[in-house]
């Protein structure tokens, strides 16, 4: 079972309804207390029902402080659940809600950044513990039903799915992150005159870049640090991760290095995909 929830205006729908797209049973807006019974049908019709996903929210009210207990009684059970946590910045989701003029459920009389300062706090937990956070701040409509579809939109895939992020610290840390590595250590293509308008993706700069002393032996030896946390990932039933490769505007080092890494990573247990968050920003 895969529950899906987050902040409100982060997407949530726009995930359920490509998730239905690909062959998902979607129960929207579900009471959790209701869960271990969806359980239960999903079990018994196994072939109808073969991938079911819940959305779990705040506009549950009362009923939402449950999600934790209803979570830990499937798992008890025997279930295996996912969480997936949609979350974006305060000011793309008042930027949302103040261009389809629709209040926050929980701004009451309030502004809509005192409904989301609420829901912050209603979803902390949820947020730490979910095994897939995606912030779709950056994300339009078709970028995240992309992302839908590569992660859930296939039976038979490898059973972790890992998302190797190239970034710029120049525009912040990547908050769905859950390892980040510095490759500033590298010399910068940037200053470079012939290789500034070129990114990382180029075979001028990837050969730039590979060619620096320490950068394919911190391939290597990164890669092979990641193994035993891979492992260790499917070990505990972990479908997803990202790793963050970072340099100082996310065109060079990080882009050519993040596709290497990736190809490293990959196998018959691991599908690595690559994502150049800040590409083309500059």
């Amino acid at each position: 079972m895969l529950v899906i929830t987050g902040m409100s205006g982060a997407g949530r729908s726009t995930v359920a309804d490509r998730l239905e797209d690909v062959g998902w049973y979607v129960v929207d807006n579900l009471p959790p207390q209701m869960l271990s019974a969806l359980a239960g049908v999903a079990s018994r019709a196994r072939r109808a029902l073969p991938r079911v996903a819940v959305v779990l929210d705040v506009r549950g009210q009362e009923f939402f402080p449950e999600v934790q207990t209803a979570l830990g009684e499937l798992r008890e059970q025997g279930v295996v659940v996912r969480v997936l946590f949609l979350d974006a910045s305060d000011e793309a989701l008042v930027r949302r809600f103040e261009s389809v003029r629709r209040p926050h459920p929980l701004q009451a009389d309030g502004r809509i950044l005192d409904g989301i300062r609420r829901e912050r706090e209603l979803v902390a937990a949820l947020r730490g513990g979910a095994d897939l956070l995606v912030d779709t701040s950056d994300l339009n409509v078709h970028q995240l039903g992309a992302r839908v579809t590569d992660s859930f939109g296939e039976e038979g895939r490898p059973r972790l799915r890992l998302t190797v992020m190239s970034f710029g610290f120049k525009y912040g840390i990547p908050v769905d992150a859950d390892h980040v590595v510095d490759v500033r250590f590298l010399p910068n293509p940037y200053w470079d005159p012939a290789l500034r308008g070129h990114t990382g993706q180029e075979p001028v700069v990837r050969d730039f870049v590979l060619q620096q002393d320490g950068a394919l032996e911190w391939l290597d030896r990164y890669a092979a640090a990641l193994e035993p946390v891979v492992a260790g990932y499917r070990r505990e039933h972990r479908g997803f991760a990202t790793v963050a490769v970072g340099c100082t505007g996310g065109k060079h080092r990080s882009v050519a290095l993040s596709e290497q890494l990736a190809r490293r990573l990959r196998g018959d247990d691991v599908a690595a995909r690559v994502v150049h968050r800040d590409l083309g920003r500059e």
